[in-house]
């Protein structure tokens, strides 16, 4: 699926689902080997696609149970959230379900926002969203923001299709999330949620490539440990 070069403004999340050909296309820095860059790639499409697959064979309420778990190890991690902005997203192909935890930012005294897909190889924008606020249908008929309120997260949630013990994150391809903390004049503090059946050994990060600081799943919290490339699992409790 390629983007439409007739619509210059565009909402969608999760956003991030451009095909990976070329990191020059993309505009994103690639490896040194383009050699490399091309079997990087196609090992990248192949496991993306069977992670997703293997995550839509759990059953619907399995995969509510694990959502619900992940969203108490994300709230739990970030605290207080009074005066915060949470960016999260609009869950999509078998992704966990945190509407009901933005609910909760905002009952907290948080605001919460959704990405926004400005056009490809630009930065994502993040508006302002809560339950009850209008939507309307983006790309791939997705449910997005129907009013524009473009505001910095201090926070931002979002969703892997894999992950591994350094805390990278595989997502859908396009390279929206590492172009926009590329580009945000403050980091946000960045926390990964995804399935603890989703963890690899390795993505094969490449210099576009930004770490999370720290990934959650419905099992644990996977934090970079002090020494490059070593992490470490902390149980929920």
């Amino acid at each position: 699926m390629e983007a439409d070069d007739d619509i210059p403004a565009t909402f969608a999340s999760p956003a991030c689902f451009m095909h990976e050909v070329d990191p020059t296309y993309m505009g994103l820095p690639g490896p040194l080997d383009r050699q490399a860059w091309t079997d990087v790639n196609r090992w990248r499409r192949n496991e993306r696609e069977r992670l997703i697959a293997e995550r839509l064979t759990v059953p619907a309420e399995r995969r509510a149970q694990q959502g619900e778990a992940i969203a108490e190890g994300i709230l739990a991690e970030i605290g207080d959230v009074e005066g915060l902005i949470v960016s999260a997203y609009w869950p999509f192909r078998g992704e966990p379900d945190l509407r009901p935890l933005l609910a909760e930012v905002a009952r907290r005294g948080g605001r919460t926002a959704l990405p926004v897909v400005v056009e490809k190889a630009r930065p994502l924008e993040f508006h302002l969203w809560q339950a009850g606020d209008p939507l309307s249908r983006g790309v791939w008929n997705i449910p997005i923001p129907a009013e524009q309120n473009r505001v910095l997260p201090d926070i931002v949630l979002s969703p892997v299709v894999g992950y591994d013990a350094a805390c990278y994150r595989l997502g859908y391809g396009g390279g929206f999330f590492d172009r926009t903390l590329a580009a945000m004049p403050a980091r946000p503090r960045v926390i990964g949620l995804g399935y603890s059946a989703a963890r690899l050994p390795t993505i094969y990060p490449q210099l576009h490539d930004i770490p999370m600081d720290l990934i959650v799943t419905e099992t644990g919290i996977v934090r970079p440990a002090p020494q490059a490339g070593v992490s470490t699992v902390r149980a929920l409790t």
